[in-house]
């Protein structure tokens, strides 16, 4: 019996020991959902954002830079191609100052620049992936609406299209009454996070046998995030801090990708940004 249980710790504890060994420092990563601040009009549906150049906007912006501050980041990455793939460093960023704040309302620099200034990091990464001229699109949406029309679908792409109208004309309205912050924080609520991946999902209808274009397009559109997220997984190092700013239609499958990978940790903005 004695032989039995030395030969049973002989097994359990190199295991133990193992476990016990400290990895590398995990790294943290805040996925920050932003709407387009500067009314770029290129997605399928676009609001009416006021200016964020004001007075008052910039004043709010500060308030969230702040706030965003006491996460501590190391580096900061934003929507855009990098011009050198191997550093991934947003070529952009060094030529920013304070002063185009007042004149560039776009919320990489409203949100990501300000804040990498603000806690003076050179690390700022560009690490989008868009389409490429000869291969297939990251979103294929004309795919899905001739489908709907070829097969009668129309009232039910009809019906998608009105809830995304009346949630940008929702945001549009709250534009007067709340902040910044209390947007982006209601943008990167988990509900909303669910609901948007939810349109997605549901385009998957629109298909019939081997005509799938709303699956092709929800695969497509996982295939884009996963490229910028493995951007971010090789500049990242152990023990970063790192806020994200990307479009909020993004949020659900980057977030995903951060909480399902070993060594990285998802950090909520909404344990930063004020309560809606």
């Amino acid at each position: 019996m004695l032989k039995m249980l030395a030969a049973l710790a002989a097994l359990v504890l190199p295991t133990a020991a193992l476990a016990q060994t400290p990895g590398p420092e995990r790294i943290e990563v805040m996925i920050l959902g932003s709407y387009h601040m500067s009314n770029p009009g290129q997605d399928v549906h676009n609001a009416r954002i006021d200016p964020v150049t004001t007075p008052e906007k910039q004043a709010q912006l500060e308030a969230v830079a702040g706030a965003l501050a006491r996460f501590r980041p190391t580096a900061v990455a934003v929507e855009r191609i990098a011009r050198d793939q191997t550093t991934m460093l947003d070529h952009r960023y060094p030529e920013f100052t304070p002063a185009d704040l007042l004149t560039n309302p776009d919320e990489r620099v409203q949100l990501g620049y300000r804040l990498a200034h603000r806690l003076g990091l050179e690390r700022v990464y560009a690490i989008d992936e868009q389409d490429r001229e000869g291969q297939p699109s990251y979103f294929p949406f004309e795919d899905v609406q001739a489908w709907a029309s070829a097969n009668g679908g129309e009232a039910r792409l009809g019906a998608m299209h009105g809830e995304i109208a009346a949630m940008l004309a929702d945001l549009e309205r709250r534009q007067a009454t709340e902040t910044v912050g209390q947007l982006l924080a209601r943008i990167n609520a988990p509900d909303r996070v669910q609901w948007d991946q939810g349109f997605y999902a549901r385009l998957m209808a629109f298909g019939a046998g081997d005509d799938q274009p709303g699956a092709v397009l929800n695969a497509r559109w996982y295939a884009r995030n996963a490229q910028i997220f493995a951007r971010l997984l090789q500049v990242a190092r152990p023990g970063d801090r790192i806020v994200v700013v990307y479009g909020s239609g993004h949020n659900y499958w980057l977030r995903q990708m951060v909480e399902t990978t070993p060594g990285f940790h998802l950090v909520a903005p909404g344990d930063y940004l004020p309560t809606p």
